[in-house]
């Protein structure tokens, strides 16, 4: 698999579970809605659900969003300056956001592997090795999504083969270094299109100035 090819499947991929997850909370919420208006009835495991789809929308949003550069930004300041001095106050910020990254998948990954059955990471800022010893919580279950059938395989593996009334925690929380990790590779990916001259800042979106213009456009076309 080619290096394009790679980028394309890891996009396409973001995308599609984006839409499905968007497309999942609308439905339970829709259903939630209908049926407590006319059924006097509701899904007990829809608030919870439609909290954790929302946390995946998030973290997977905002590292689709970093690769599109579809965050919003001001760069009126960037725009007056010379483009070798844009270009290194760009590696400048996207060293920090890397920096950033880093720290936030080794804290995502530290909370999320206990809960598991995995060690976390030694070291302060920076792994330096995994745990020897850590608390297993892998028989930690959300509150009221309940447990699906087709998952039952988990069981052996994760809770020494007794039975899950709800869905273990690990599943809903395995976002947080998911996330974390896609975060990391987009913001890498935006340093080396920096280095190699492809581009001069990490936030390029102007959405808003392109649908002003758009506008503009279409009442010149009108007049």
């Amino acid at each position: 698999m080619s290096h394009e090819t790679g980028e394309s499947f890891l996009d396409r991929l973001e995308e599609n579970l984006i839409a499905l997850i968007l497309g999942a909370m609308t439905l339970i919420t829709f259903a939630n809605v209908i049926l407590r208006k006319f059924f006097a009835s509701g899904i007990l495991w829809g608030l919870e659900a439609t909290v954790f789809l929302f946390a995946w929308l998030v973290l997977l949003g905002a590292s689709y969003a970093v690769k599109k550069n579809a965050h919003l930004g001001v760069d009126a300041l960037i725009n007056i300056l010379s483009l070798r001095t844009r270009r290194i106050l760009a590696l400048v910020a996207v060293a920090i956001c890397i920096a950033y990254s880093m720290l936030l998948l080794k804290g995502s990954w530290d909370y999320w592997a206990n809960f598991a059955n995995l060690p976390g990471t030694q070291g302060r800022w920076l792994p330096t090795g995994f745990e020897d010893k850590f608390r297993a919580k892998g028989w930690y279950e959300v509150n009221d999504i309940p447990m699906p059938e087709v998952l039952r395989w988990l069981e052996g593996a994760f809770n020494n083969g007794e039975e899950y009334e709800k869905i273990p925690r690990f599943i809903p929380y395995a976002v947080l270094p998911l996330g974390s990790a896609l975060l990391l590779l987009r913001f890498v990916q935006a340093a080396i299109a920096i280095w190699t001259g492809k581009s001069d800042r990490i936030v390029a979106s102007h959405e808003v100035e392109d649908e002003i213009a758009e506008v503009r456009e279409q009442l010149a076309g009108g007049n």
